[in-house]
């Protein structure tokens, strides 16, 4: 899974039409709500204004006067197909007085957006967990040296009968610290693992 590094923009001219092909990088609808009313008001005289959303825990597509599924749906295949998230795609339409049919739509919707990926720099989503680790006193040191080695930030600390070291770690390395932990303090040691975050 990926996502924009930065926003990223392309523009293709089809029978006189111009369609101008916009990535943005968000992490909400409001997010997009906003985005949209910007552009809306860069773009005074365009036709339409088509969009694809997927952003965690949300999606959400607008043909925009298009006829239905010409516009946002190819845009939103060329997102899932580049498997992003977190990612808001724009077509911005200037008509060019020919009209394209459903299928020359389609393909051009799809085609703005592919060629501004052709100039996004994408990054990997890091996959974080979020877990407390409950220990004997004595062995807190070793698990800070353990979170270093694994760059696992510490986030909290606390003391009861043991101490409780609530630490972020990339999911990727999750396994291999887990082994290792449970190996360096022979079994004494309790890690309690709520639901992963990004």
């Amino acid at each position: 899974m990926y996502q924009l590094a930065a926003p990223a923009f392309a523009e293709i001219e089809i029978k006189k039409s111009r369609f101008l092909g916009q990535l943005y990088p968000l992490n909400s609808r409001a997010e997009a709500r906003q985005q949209l009313a910007q552009i809306r008001a860069q773009h005074p005289d365009a036709v339409h204004v088509c969009w694809a959303l997927i952003c965690t825990g949300d999606s959400g597509l607008d043909d925009d006067g298009e006829p239905s599924g010409t516009a946002a749906k190819p845009m939103y295949n060329v997102l899932v197909h580049k498997d992003v998230t977190n990612v808001l795609a724009v077509v911005v339409r200037y008509w060019g007085g020919i009209k394209l049919g459903a299928g020359g739509l389609t393909r051009a919707y799809g085609q703005a957006i592919s060629d501004a990926f052709k100039l996004a720099e994408l990054t990997e989503v890091e996959y974080m967990l979020e877990w407390d680790i409950v220990c004997a006193y004595a062995d807190e040191s070793h698990v800070r040296r353990l979170c270093d080695k694994f760059t696992a930030s510490v986030t909290g600390l606390a003391y009861t009968e043991s101490a409780t070291i609530s630490i972020s770690l990339k999911q990727k390395l999750a396994a291999s610290f887990e082994a290792e932990l449970i190996e360096m303090l022979k079994g004494q040691v309790s890690i309690i693992k709520p639901e992963q975050t990004i």
